[in-house]
């Protein structure tokens, strides 16, 4: 493991991250039972003030992964981690730590569709995506804060400030409905981020680089299921939805 991030929060050990998705997964699957004869929560003021603040970490997280590869001269055909203490290679390694953070605050996104009694958002895509970012990134910043992750942590960021802005906006209620009419362009950009992670992720392995291959080999499987889960999302919602 990388001794800089091991001492830093929920690094350490795999036990509070596999402690927080049996806690998620106990959610989901008791939430809405416990739902059932309460009233849906309308909770508006929350989730603008949720989405808006995502919206801001989503952007700083973009910012910091560009600027810092910038100074840092990296490469993205192949850069291996730097695991130095220089200033640079902390400052990477500290915005992979807050994108790994990212993730187990998104897990409130589940949260809030249970509340508000919008079981059908809880979707296996939904659970799937949520429960596995957080151990992929967990591992990601234990053993390789930097190098090639980076450009997944970027494109990820850049694509959320887009997703939780369409979502502070429709938390403001149905007459904002005119306003986001783009939502099927959201699931293309996301679509194109996990195509250009899969190239990415993929190059690698038909080349030498010094950045771990088993890494390049999880991510880019973990890209495919993504792919074919989000291209069977977009043909049952805007096409099959339409017919």
């Amino acid at each position: 493991s990388d001794p800089r991030t091991d001492p830093w929060p929920l690094v350490h050990s795999p036990l509070p991250v596999t402690l927080l998705f049996a806690l998620y997964l106990l959610a989901v699957a008791l939430g809405p039972s416990c739902m059932q004869k309460r009233e849906a929560l309308k909770l508006r003021g929350l989730l603008l003030a949720y989405n808006l603040a995502m919206m801001v970490l989503s952007t700083y997280m973009f910012y910091e992964f560009l600027v810092t590869s910038i100074l840092d001269d990296y490469s993205y055909l192949c850069q291996p981690v730097d695991y130095s203490q220089s200033e640079l290679g902390m400052r990477m390694a500290r915005v992979c730590w807050w994108f790994f953070f990212s993730k187990v605050i998104e897990l409130l996104d589940t949260f809030f569709f249970i509340l508000r009694k919008k079981q059908e958002q809880v979707t296996f895509l939904h659970v799937y995506h949520h429960g596995t970012m957080l151990f992929n990134w967990w591992l990601g910043v234990k053993y390789v804060p930097g190098g090639q992750a980076f450009f997944i942590g970027m494109l990820n960021s850049f694509v959320h400030i887009f997703m939780y802005g369409y979502y502070a906006l429709s938390s403001l209620g149905p007459q904002m409905k005119r306003y986001l009419w783009w939502k099927h362009y959201l699931t293309i950009m996301q679509l194109c981020q996990f195509v250009a992670i899969a190239v990415h992720s993929s190059y690698n392995l038909f080349t030498e680089c010094p950045f771990p291959d088993g890494f390049n080999t999880a991510v880019f499987l973990y890209i495919l299921s993504l792919i074919v889960l989000f291209l069977r999302f977009y043909y049952r919602t805007y096409i099959r939805g339409k017919q």
